[in-house]
């Protein structure tokens, strides 16, 4: 296994600190965390972005999210919760992961506006329509409805 995310969802890298662990997923303290309690969320099978994701593991993904919220609420009494994935040339691991970071006011951490404007707020109009033209193809290509 050359993948590390697939080494860590499977527990074989050394030194793992694993929260919570299914049969599609395993939750691992981040080592390197934001705040204490910081996790990740890894499925055992290889993904790399969040639309390869077959249904029940998207699932089992969503509903360790919910639980592990409650429990990071009761032990560490964050101020809430940060949920966030990165995919694509940002998803440093290279295998889908999803973070659950315990957050408080003033902690530093920051959603930022972006480095450079790119007037896309200019065109909120315009882009609705583009995604919702997009949407629609996709669901009539789609053997499935949502």
């Amino acid at each position: 296994m050359n993948c590390l995310g697939c080494r860590i969802a499977s527990g074989m890298e050394p030194d793992l600190n694993i929260v919570y662990e299914n049969e599609y997923l395993t939750c691992v303290l981040d080592i390197v965390p934001f705040n204490e309690g910081h996790l990740l969320i890894l499925p055992k099978q290889h993904y790399l972005d969040v639309e390869e994701l077959d249904s029940e593991t998207a699932q089992a993904i969503m509903a360790a999210s919910q639980k592990l919220s409650i429990v990071l609420k009761k032990i560490f009494c964050p101020d809430g919760i940060s949920i966030c994935q990165n995919g694509g040339l940002f998803n440093d691991l290279t295998h889908y992961h999803m973070h659950l970071i315990p957050r408080y006011k003033g902690d530093g951490f920051s959603w930022s506006e972006p480095a450079t404007p790119h007037g896309a707020e200019l065109r909120l109009r315009e882009t609705r329509e583009r995604m919702v033209r997009g949407l629609t193809a996709h669901v009539q290509k789609s053997p499935f409805t949502s």
